[in-house]
């Protein structure tokens, strides 16, 4: 192909990508609307768990009981046409309740593996700090390898695997703090906070919640998630923005109010949230407003506040203002 060939047929296929991923993004934005006609007054909660799904990433949603943490994760299975498996997080489970377990087969003279509730597309688990540290570790390969390993056997895991997590704030009694290296596979923590007053109106007068529910039809099969996941990654993301995200990153590390600061894989999941965040606003191209909402969402569970920053703040929303206090301190580039 000569170079006058090359030139040309560059922008047509640029040009076809973007219309490719507008079409997608444009299908992304029914399920979004799907999505907040059951979970009322939370639109911004909604559109960052589609981010968490099209990042290739799983999702932990914190709040007290009773604000819709379990509707949303039911939602959004009930959204993709996949399988989907519900855990009830308790103190007494076991891994193997969760991975499944080897039983021995009289019949066949051998060890069997019954796979459990962790092979599905979709797994909520709900109230996962409910459970004891070594339950909640068993998912830790499995979110980050997308495989189970039990008796020195590996097991691929469904394509697409997500994991929505629930759990209740550590304030809480009876809950198990997760663990960092937990904390770190989940790419984004949300918080379900009470609806404002509107919503809370919108939500007795119609009844939205479980009837609402049961009437949500799949919005996307499991196959477009995979495609949409993949558009993500075509996402441009300047020179600048990454110069602009690793600064956040570096302050994390060096300031004096938190003891541990964000991890490279922290670093990576603002990256693919912010690429999916303007994939869902229809662009192929990232900005500086994709990335700068996300910093408390992506980073806030990664990191841990000391003694030094005096706050009247409960300590598990401490990360949240150090972090906005870092945001606000870097410039945004142009």
């Amino acid at each position: 192909m000569s170079p006058e060939t090359a030139s040309t047929a560059s922008p047509q296929a640029a040009s076809q990508n973007a219309s490719s991923l507008k079409a997608l993004s444009q299908t992304a934005g029914k399920l979004e609307q799907a999505l907040c006609r059951v979970i009322r007054g939370k639109d911004d909660i909604v559109r960052l768990a589609l981010v968490s799904i099209f990042a290739r990433g799983h999702l932990l949603i914190e709040g007290v009981p009773g604000v819709g943490k379990t509707t949303l994760g039911q939602a959004l299975a009930r959204a993709i046409d996949c399988t989907f498996q519900r855990v009830q997080f308790t103190s007494d489970m076991l891994p193997s309740d969760v991975l499944g377990i080897s039983v021995y087969s009289a019949l066949e003279q051998q060890f069997e593996f019954k796979r459990g509730p962790v092979f599905t597309n979709v797994l909520l688990a709900d109230e996962i700090n409910r459970t004891t540290p070594k339950t909640q570790s068993a998912l830790l390969e499995a979110m980050n390898e997308g495989q189970v390993t039990v008796d020195a056997h590996s097991y691929e895991l469904p394509q697409p695997f997500l994991v929505i997590a629930t759990q209740n704030p550590v304030e809480h009694h009876g809950t198990y703090p997760l663990p960092e290296s937990q904390l770190d596979r989940f790419l984004l923590r949300v918080r379900m906070g009470y609806p404002d007053a509107q919503a809370e109106r919108e939500i007795l007068r119609s009844e939205a919640g479980a009837s609402k529910l049961e009437d949500l039809r799949p919005v996307l099969t499991g196959a477009e998630v995979i495609e949409m996941q993949d558009a993500v990654k075509q996402v441009r993301v300047d020179e600048s923005l990454v110069s602009y995200a690793l600064e956040i990153v570096r302050r994390t590390r060096s300031s004096e109010f938190l003891s541990l600061g964000v991890s490279p894989r922290g670093s990576q999941a603002l990256y693919r949230a912010a690429q999916a965040m303007a994939f869902l606003r229809g662009r192929n191209f990232c900005t500086p407003e994709d990335f700068k909402p996300l910093v408390v969402s992506v980073f806030a569970h990664r990191v841990l506040v000391n003694g030094l920053y005096a706050s009247t703040l409960k300590k598990s929303e401490q990360s949240d203002q150090v972090l906005k206090e870092i945001v606000e301190n870097v410039a945004v580039p142009v």
